[in-house]
C-alpha cells in the first residue's frame, strides 16, 4: 500500500508541511524534503491506529500524480490493514472470526494490533476463515 504524500512548503517557520489526501489524520512536518519523507512514514503508521481504534475501513491509497512522492506502509501493516477492512466489510466481530478460527477473541484481537508482531500466515488464515485470500507478489 503506497499512499501519496503532498509537501507543501512552510513559508513561515520553513520546511515543508506533510499531508496525505487519503489519510487526513496523518499530518506532520519535515525541515527538508528528506526529512519530511521519513516524518511522513511515521505519521502514516500512527495515523493506521486511528483507524484500527475506531474499528473503521482504512481507504485505498489513490494513485499519485505524476512526481509525486509515496509512502509505502510495511507489509505486515499492509496485511493488517486489509484484514480490518475486510472484517469492517463483513461486519465480522472479532468473536465470530475466532469461531471461525477455532480460536479465541483475544487471539483474533492480536492480529489487528498494530504493537503486536504477528505471522503473515494468521493473517492469511483470517481472511481464508471470512472467503478472502492474501495474495503476495513481488514486482
Amino acid at each position: 500500500m503506497k499512499f501519496p504524500v503532498t509537501l507543501t512548503p512552510d513559508k513561515s517557520d520553513g520546511g515543508f508541511v506533510v499531508t496525505f489526501r487519503d489519510i487526513p489524520e496523518a499530518i506532520t512536518q519535515g525541515e527538508t524534503v528528506e526529512d519530511a519523507l521519513f516524518m511522513a512514514k511515521d505519521a502514516l503508521e500512527t495515523a493506521m491506529e486511528f483507524y484500527f481504534e475506531d474499528k473503521r475501513c482504512v481507504p485505498a491509497p489513490s494513485k499519485p500524480k505524476r512526481g509525486q512522492h509515496t509512502i509505502e506502509l510495511p507489509a505486515s501493516l499492509s496485511a493488517k490493514v486489509w484484514l480490518l477492512n475486510e472484517m469492517v466489510a463483513q461486519n465480522m466481530r472479532p468473536a465470530e472470526l475466532a469461531r471461525r478460527l477455532n480460536t479465541t477473541p483475544q487471539q483474533v484481537n492480536r492480529l489487528t494490533n498494530l504493537r503486536h508482531t504477528t505471522r503473515i500466515d494468521a493473517i492469511a488464515a483470517a481472511l481464508h476463515a471470512m472467503g478472502r485470500q492474501l495474495e503476495i507478489s513481488v514486482v
